[in-house]
């Protein structure tokens, strides 16, 4: 009798045990997937961007405006990218670094995934109107663009490449928008410097993973192929983007202003990337695209910092 009992309240205990174990890797599954729906980093990376022009427009930091652009930013980066893995999910399901996305792999529906990027879409409008209507406008516009026009052309034309910069380019001029509310040329250059930076980045990313994207028939790379014209081109819009990053040094851009120990940092940051460029054009190897892919985050990222860091310690 005792060993019946004892028996019964062990098959019960491991029954939930196991359903307990089974409700965590579900809440896990489902926070996985969320994050890669939406691309957790890629987002945050771009919330970043959009923070970093803030603080250089604005004359006094408001932190509530601050939360509401790294909320409303989220939500627009990632209803983008929910809306690109919804309309790419049968070239992801072909590739792959995509095939193990929550929609081709089939953890996640097509509807599921499509309320997410509706709600999202409007949440981000929403939060970023609060900021002002303007900040609201640019996140909407960089949705359109990235949802309606560049995910389409992918497949295309390597053209999609320059249209895919433009709402790349947004989230850095969205944080200097968000600080005063209008469009000029401090967030122009900002938008610039972000724009000519897109192509060394995506191209080397487009040349590394040239074989897997040839899968999905995507047409990522300038020349359609990683050959020494791609590496030429990547070369050319690195020196723009070196360029356009010195710029406010010379006191050309209004408010937007850059010091001579700044644009010394800047540039020798820039000549770090072109190094990487130039090597690129030399090896024409996946792993000199891999390094040159690296060393524009870190450029990007380090340059904001400079930028900012500039502006509060000058």
């Amino acid at each position: 009798m005792f060993k019946t009992n004892f028996q019964v309240i062990f098959a019960v205990a491991n029954n939930l045990a196991l359903s307990t174990i089974k409700s965590t890797v579900s809440v896990v599954s489902i926070w996985t997937d969320f994050k890669e729906i939406t691309k957790m980093g890629l987002s945050i990376s771009v919330v970043f961007s959009s923070i970093a022009g803030y603080f250089l427009g604005a004359e006094t930091i408001s932190f509530t405006t601050l939360l509401l652009l790294a909320i409303g930013g989220y939500f627009m980066v990632g209803a983008s990218n929910a809306y690109n893995q919804i309309i790419e999910k049968d070239l992801d399901a072909l590739m792959d670094r995509t095939k193990n996305r929550p929609i081709p792999a089939g953890r996640m529906s097509v509807n599921t995934a499509f309320v997410i990027a509706v709600l999202f879409t409007l949440a981000g409008i929403a939060t970023l109107y609060v900021i002002n209507p303007k900040t609201a406008m640019y996140g909407a516009i960089s949705i359109f663009i990235y949802t309606c026009m560049y995910t389409p052309l992918k497949t295309k034309t390597p053209i999609a490449v320059f249209i895919g910069a433009i709402p790349g380019a947004i989230p850095f001029m969205l944080g200097w928008v968000a600080a005063r509310g209008e469009f000029g040329i401090e967030p122009g250059t900002l938008f610039a410097i972000q724009f000519f930076w897109q192509f060394p980045h995506f191209w080397a990313i487009g040349w590394f993973l040239h074989e897997d994207y040839k899968k999905g028939g995507f047409f990522m790379l300038p020349t359609g192929k990683p050959d020494k014209g791609t590496a030429v081109q990547i070369i050319m819009y690195t020196i723009w983007t070196l360029i356009a990053s010195i710029i406010p040094v010379f006191g050309f851009t209004g408010d937007l202003k850059l010091s001579i120990v700044g644009a010394i940092v800047v540039f020798l940051l820039g000549l770090i990337m072109i190094y990487y460029a130039l090597q690129l054009f030399k090896l024409r190897t996946p792993k000199a695209a891999k390094q040159l892919m690296l060393s524009s985050v870190i450029y990007i990222t380090l340059l904001q910092i400079v930028f900012v860091a500039d502006k509060f310690l000058s």
